[in-house]
Formats: structure tokens, sequence, C-alpha cells
């Protein structure tokens, strides 16, 4: 299992991991075909100073596809607390890794098995849970209750099927669920959804902020949440801020602008769970920004791809055509062409933000190693902005 010479940084899919309360918990580490050995792979990624801090307080979910090769000293740099070591099921049945597990189990080191093992396999691996594609069937009840878990439902497409799966034993859940909500979980009535598109136009023309405050002040739930920011542990004030000219005041314009268009997405649904949907835009956002920084865009440039990363989930938040809502915004063009068609310099950033392929990041001149790095910062960003939210 040693790493090749002059191996190319792997490029890797970080999938969400989150509770039944919509809270990030892990990252599944996916390492694109073609990158070699999985783990050596993604052991290039986590050398990257800091990246545990980076990445606090949520677990790491590293891929272990040849178990039977893993070796204690592959781990001494890793933080055992931090991780969780995915096996494939199948692997299970050799003696051999089952005592090699068992060894690293004993270590501190946690096992997640990808399927179920025969008999008691996973027992023998040590292996405390297990993920499982739940999409459309449910694991024997056996297997889940043989392990402590916390067992991870994989390929959740709606809420409703992550509450199948909780029932059933399930605590960790991943999928594009937050992209299919439930029609009668988005925005309410008529008139909050026209003062949300009401908002957004006087944020992207840069209205007066009294402007702002007027909108807010008819919006409880958005004006509670600035105040809840504010407020918060990333800001450490000395004294509690109570009103909207205050917490203007203590933001800044520029940065106002951006929590304002985070906080849109902050909205409690109606069974009071967080919407999934704002770190997803966080992190679209923060790396829209951070690639367009590394291109050698100007201030001004990098505020466009941040507009353009954070609404570009806003038909899915307010159950709207894209067409529509950015006919009732004042937006530039190069966002508009990237929001609707996925064109321009914007639109082509936003592709690779939404689905990276080598070929497209060759082509746009973005390296493996920026592309990781921005990955970094933006997931980093959208655990704060969830935390603070």
């Amino acid at each position: 299992m040693s790493a090749p010479e002059n191996s190319p940084f792997p490029l890797v899919d970080l999938q969400a991991v989150s509770n039944a309360q919509h809270e990030w918990v892990a990252l599944v580490f996916d390492v694109a075909p073609g990158a070699g050995d999985a783990f050596q792979a993604t052991l290039t990624l986590l050398k990257t100073p800091d990246v545990f801090a980076a990445l606090a307080p949520l677990d790491c979910i590293l891929p272990v596809p040849q178990p039977q090769l893993l070796d204690a000293s592959h781990l001494d740099t890793l933080p055992a607390h931090r991780i969780l070591l995915r096996v494939p099921a199948d692997a299970c049945a050799d003696v051999a890794v089952q005592k090699k597990l068992a060894g690293l189990a004993e270590a501190g080191y946690r096992i997640i098995l990808d399927g179920v093992a025969a008999g008691s396999a996973a027992t023998m691996c040590g292996a405390r849970a297990l993920m499982v594609d739940a999409a459309l069937t449910l694991p024997p009840v056996l297997a889940l209750v043989a392990q402590p878990g916390p067992h991870l439902a994989l390929n959740m497409g709606s809420e409703a099927r992550i509450a199948d799966c909780a029932k059933a034993g399930f605590s960790w859940f991943a999928g594009d669920y937050a992209r299919h909500p439930a029609p009668d979980s988005n925005v309410g009535d008529g008139t909050s959804r026209k003062r949300l598109l009401a908002l957004l136009g006087l944020l992207a023309r840069d209205a007066d902020t009294r402007e702002l405050e007027v909108l807010l002040k008819q919006d409880p739930a958005l004006s509670y949440h600035l105040l809840k920011l504010v407020n918060s542990a990333a800001f450490a004030l000395s004294s509690p801020i109570h009103s909207f000219s205050q917490a203007i005041n203590v933001l800044g314009r520029r940065q106002l602008q951006r929590w304002l268009q985070l906080l849109l997405y902050a909205r409690q649904q109606d069974d009071g769970l967080a919407n999934p949907l704002l770190p997803l835009a966080a992190v679209r956002a923060s790396m829209m920004e951070v690639l367009a920084r590394q291109q050698g865009w100007d201030r001004d440039r990098q505020d466009m791809a941040f507009v353009a990363g954070v609404f570009s989930l806003l038909d899915v938040l307010l159950a709207m055509p894209m067409t529509e809502i950015v006919a009732a915004l004042s937006l530039d063009l190069d966002v508009v062409m990237a929001l609707l068609d996925r064109t321009g310099p914007l639109g082509a950033l936003l592709t690779l933000v939404e689905a990276p392929r080598a070929a497209a990041l060759a082509e746009a001149g973005v390296g493996h190693e920026s592309y990781w790095q921005a990955q970094l910062q933006a997931y980093h960003w959208a655990i704060q902005v969830s935390r603070n939210i």
C-alpha cells in the first residue's frame, strides 16, 4: 500500500452525512476513479496542513477497499477519534482481515462496513456500524442491532425515506434529499415568497440599509436568525446586540449582504428541523469565491461568484423556476447566465463546483490541489455557518 511516486493530487467528492436533525456529523471521502489506491489517495488529501482542524468537529469516513493491505503505520498521522475506516463487507469473510481490523478497533479506530457481512463477520472485524444503500430496501434488522452504530443510510432521496430508515435503526443519513423537499416543506404562502424575492432584489441592487430593515422587520424568522448570528460565538462581542442597526454596524455592509443571502436558507421547517439546503448553499458560495480568487479575479468578480453560488439553489428553496426568480432580481448578466444556463465564466465555475471533472478542471486551468484547497476552505466555512446560524 505504498504511495506511487509523484502521484497526481486526487479529485474527491465530499459527501456530507447528517443526523436526523439535518446537522452535519461526518464527511464521506469518495475518491474519483483513476486515482489509484483510494486509501492512499485519501491520505494525500489528509496531509494538508490543519485539515482536521478545518473539518472539525466532523468525523471523516475513509475508503479502505483493500483492508488486507492495511497496516497500522498507515494510520499513524490520523486522529483515531475522528476516523471511520470504510471496509467492504465482503472483505470481512477473510479471517486474516478480521484479525487485522479487530486489532485496529482495539487501538481506537472505528470500522464501518460498506454493506452487510455474512454471519458474525462484522463482529469478528470489530465493526461498530454499517453503511448501506437504503434507497429502496432495508437490511435485515439483525444486521443493524448486532452493532452499536451509528448506522449510515445512503442515497436518501427524501425526508420521508429518512424517517423510514430512522425507524429501522439508522441515525446517520446521506443523499440528495435536500434538493428534493416535500411540496409542503417549501416557503409558505405567497406573501412570504414575495417578501423573500423583494429582499433578494434589494440585496442584488445594493439597496439602502433602511430599506433592508423594513423588510427584515416583516419577517420574524430572518430577524431572529440575524440577531442570533451577531450574538454568536463567531463574533465574541462583549455586550449583546438588540437592533438591526447595531447588527449592520457589527457585520459591515459586504458581510451583511452575504449573511442575509445565507439566512434566506436558514428558515426552520414546520417540524423545527434545520434546512439542509443551508450548508450546501454555503459550500457552493465559498467554493465559487475561492476559485474566482485563484483565477486572479478582482474583488467585485469574486463577489459575483459568491452570489452565483449562493443563489444557485434558490429554485429548490422557493419551489419556483429559476427564470422567474432571476426576473425578479437585479443581477449582473454574468450571474444570470450562470444561474440559467451554466454559461459564461461564472457558469463554468459553477459547473465545476457542482460536478468536478478532470477534463473540465484542466480546461479551466484549475489544478487538482487548488481545487482541494477550495473544497477544504468551503467546507470549513459551511461548517461554521451551520453552527452559527
